[in-house]
């Protein structure tokens, strides 16, 4: 079974962006574009891990990955946080809340690629 990543972003074009610095992973690639149906996708999917914005329309990211930690399906789950957030007090936010790696827009597609690649190896 092959590596697969959900990506729940709003932004059809920063989605899209992702895919694309993902693509050289040779990852299964699942979007989402709000938090409810980024919930319903990685319950239905179960992938290796989820790139998860935070300001998401109908349920933020922070209420997707306290849900995510709280079911037992999708608790351990590699999540990397991706927000245009850049406070100090939201990375610490992330992490209080279960994440596994933190990440600011605007990012290297580099960076994204590496990070995604070592949570989904680890």
């Amino acid at each position: 079974m092959s590596d697969s990543i959900l990506i729940v972003e709003d932004s059809a074009s920063v989605r899209r962006l992702i895919e694309v610095c993902l693509r050289e992973l040779s990852l299964n690639i699942v979007g989402a574009a709000d938090g409810v149906a980024g919930l319903e996708a990685a319950r239905e999917t179960l992938p290796t891990a989820i790139v998860l914005d935070i300001g998401l329309p109908g349920m933020d990211g922070w209420e997707v990955l306290r849900r995510l930690r709280a079911d037992d399906a999708t608790r351990d789950t590699k999540v990397l946080i991706l927000t245009a957030h850049a406070q100090p007090e939201v990375a610490v936010q992330a992490q209080e809340g279960g994440a596994d790696d933190f990440m600011t827009k605007p990012f290297r597609p580099t960076d994204l690629r590496d990070r995604v690649a070592k949570m989904i190896a680890s």
